[in-house]
């Protein structure tokens, strides 16, 4: 069963269109980041999930329920969702133990105490339940705001940008732990990040955004590796472009020719294949036809700029000894090349 399903979904704010028919569905335990440039629309969508922002067509349904649609709307409140923000959005003059219990004055004396020693060891804040947010590190508000929107046990969590306002040093390391804490309650998640590097590390499924619409969808090994688009490909990574030539199941650059799978099938004749910088391999050769323009250290190896006649393509290499101006001879490995018309 879904936990969330967005049917051509639009939005508009002051009269501009924000939402372009949107279609997005998420499965029980799946967390999916909304990625994309600022403006594009991904806030925005957060915002009509939560019922915090009208929508003008389409619908939403959480776990079945529809909470949005022409002649239907169910107050925030009442949608079964935790709500994680970039700046915490903690109760200064309450403690952490009132903060995290805030959602669940429900319960009784007893299971409000339960709920609480749950959340606090769930989030490693253990006997930290008497403090103020003020007393706490960015890490640890985080996880208080992570503890106060599991404690409503939701039916779905949604996160705005959570690590932004987080310290560089502890960010990858919190994004694990909560994802972690996620996966380990089966908790289904839309995360909002404009970082490709947030939503990698985090996602289960990426939803890349341009201009209000959703232009694709899926794990982020396919979005990476095979993109439907230049702009999916450029947003998610570096990326070189040689023209190319498809001759006779034969693949025709500048690097060579390289067989074709047999089942390879092309819009054209001509087209940019799309190669990352890891795919590009790179070999000291005095009669090379590349020229190396600049070198960094990366700890696992080199980043290059290589000049291949007009062009100059970002390489990946493990080699570490290759100096500017040195030449170079390019190959790459072309098993499923990506060709862009």
């Amino acid at each position: 069963m879904s936990t969330l399903s967005i049917q051509g979904l639009h939005s508009d704010y002051r009269g501009e269109q924000v939402l372009r028919g949107l279609n997005l569905t998420l499965t029980q335990g799946e967390i999916t980041a909304l990625l994309g440039p600022s403006g594009c629309g991904k806030t925005t969508l957060l915002r009509t999930i939560a019922g915090l922002q009208d929508i003008s067509a389409g619908s939403i349904a959480i776990n079945g329920k529809t909470v949005s649609a022409d002649g239907c709307f169910v107050a925030p409140e009442k949608r079964s969702i935790g709500m994680i923000f970039q700046d915490y959005a903690l109760f200064p003059h309450l403690t952490v133990a009132d903060n995290i219990l805030f959602g669940v004055r429900q319960l009784d004396k007893q299971s409000r105490s339960v709920r609480l020693e749950e959340m606090l060891s769930l989030v490693k804040l253990e006997g930290l339940g008497k403090r103020y947010p003020h007393e706490l590190s960015g890490g640890q508000q985080q996880r208080v705001s992570i503890a106060r929107a599991l404690a409503y046990e939701p039916d779905l969590l949604l996160l705005d940008e959570p690590f932004s306002n987080i310290d560089a040093q502890v960010r990858r390391a919190l994004m694990l732990e909560i994802r972690a804490i996620l996966k380990a309650r089966n908790v289904s998640a839309v995360f909002v990040t404009h970082s490709k590097d947030e939503a990698f590390a985090f996602a289960d499924t990426l939803a890349l955004f341009e201009a209000g619409r959703i232009v694709q969808h899926g794990i982020p090994e396919t979005l990476y590796q095979s993109p439907n688009t230049p702009y999916v490909a450029d947003f998610l990574g570096a990326s070189n472009y040689l023209d190319v030539r498809l001759e006779a199941g034969q693949l025709i650059s500048t690097l060579g020719a390289f067989p074709l799978p047999q089942d390879f099938k092309a819009a054209s004749e001509t087209g940019r294949w799309l190669l990352r910088p890891e795919q590009l391999l790179i070999e000291a050769r005095a009669d090379g036809a590349g020229e190396i323009l600049e070198r960094r250290f990366l700890g696992n190896g080199c980043h290059y700029l290589v000049r291949l006649g007009e062009q100059v393509l970002d390489i990946h290499s493990h080699l570490g000894h290759l100096a500017c101006g040195s030449r170079v001879s390019l190959s790459a490995a072309a098993d499923t090349p990506v060709i862009f018309a």
